[in-house]
């Protein structure tokens, strides 16, 4: 299916309690071996809800973003990002993330990290256009055995 092909107006804001269940679909088609459960999501929502961005077309969600501070509000970690299987590929993680890291800059915050399966070339190549960089090479067993990850770091300036 095409990007958006009734031109519906795209929209990146702040998720709302009524989004959880599309949160929840959204979350296990975009990750279908590992979803959050449910009240993982749920409990996210309730701890970090200004924190989890979402992208809808004012009839459906088509993908988030969850991005959480670290206690001294230097450091903030991507938690999440996903985009509906029928809409990767057109920019929209991008825009969630560049509207992350927008939001991020204007909280005077150092640096970004996060985490990607180093066979998931399509984000590992958004996340270095974006200035990412994993110079410590695959982080092995990062998530238990055989659950490798690149752990990813982008300095931000003011």
């Amino acid at each position: 299916m095409p990007l958006n092909p009734d031109r519906k107006p795209l929209c990146i804001r702040s998720a709302v309690e009524n989004d959880l269940p599309a949160l929840v679909s959204l979350d296990a088609e975009a990750f279908p071996k590992e979803p959050y459960p449910v009240f993982v999501l749920r409990q996210l929502y309730d701890i970090h809800g200004d924190r989890i961005l979402v992208l809808d077309d004012g009839e459906e969600l088509l993908g988030y973003i969850l991005f959480v501070n670290t206690s001294d509000g230097y450091v903030s970690w991507i938690m999440s990002l996903a985009v509906t299987p029928h809409q990767q590929g057109h920019g929209l993680g991008r825009r969630l993330l560049v509207e992350a890291l927008r939001r991020l800059r204007a909280e005077r915050v150092h640096q970004v990290r996060l985490t990607v399966d180093p066979t998931n070339a399509a984000a590992v190549m958004l996340y270095r256009s974006l200035g990412f960089s994993s110079e410590e090479g695959v982080q092995r067993d990062y998530f238990g055995p055989d659950e490798h990850r690149f752990l990813m770091t982008l300095t931000l300036r003011p």
